[in-house]
């Protein structure tokens, strides 16, 4: 009978230690990737799925009428795309543009906006390890528009809600 429950005790344990290995490698599943970009010292991001390309910052047609981070259109392969100053759009402070200044269009569904970032990162792999979920208090920062929060070996990354900003847009859209 010992025999028996020695036998039952090690299956027990090799049982449990690879659904620890099975809980592992899912961690280190990659879930997405994300173009990595900078406003100031702050690192964001925004999952490749939503982007469409990256380009320099052409001269922007001004709109008027519209809230101040929206510096106006520009065109894109024929097509009007407006664009965002994130960073002003982030209660920063304005700065002129650089030569490493550039504009990510990203788009969801029949909607494209360009973002205007101070200077484009890298793209990083994400997995389960690095994701936490953003706090619910939306007087915290610019809450509603980060999805998530990356915590990577080289500091944290907030990675945008593209959907929430481009809806955000689609009711101010500029025709």
């Amino acid at each position: 009978m010992a025999e028996n429950l020695n036998d039952r005790l090690k299956e027990l344990l090799d049982t449990q230690k690879a659904m620890e290995k099975k809980k592992k490698e899912a961690s280190d599943a990659e879930l997405t990737k994300v173009l990595t970009f900078y406003i100031g010292e702050q690192v964001y991001g925004i999952e490749i799925p939503y982007v469409i390309e990256i380009i320099e910052v052409p001269p922007i047609t001004g709109v008027p009428g519209v809230p101040s981070y929206i510096k106006g259109i520009i065109n894109v392969r024929s097509k009007i795309v407006p664009v965002v100053d994130i960073r002003i759009r982030f209660g920063k402070e304005e700065i002129a543009y650089t030569d490493r200044t550039c504009i990510i269009i990203v788009s969801t569904g029949d909607v494209s906006v360009g973002l205007i970032v101070d200077s484009v990162a890298d793209v990083i792999s994400v997995t389960e390890k690095h994701v936490s979920r953003t706090p619910d208090v939306t007087e915290v920062n610019s809450n509603k528009f980060i999805k998530s929060i990356l915590e990577m070996n080289d500091g944290i990354k907030l990675v945008l809600d593209v959907s929430k900003l481009i809806d955000e847009h689609a009711s101010e859209e500029i025709r």
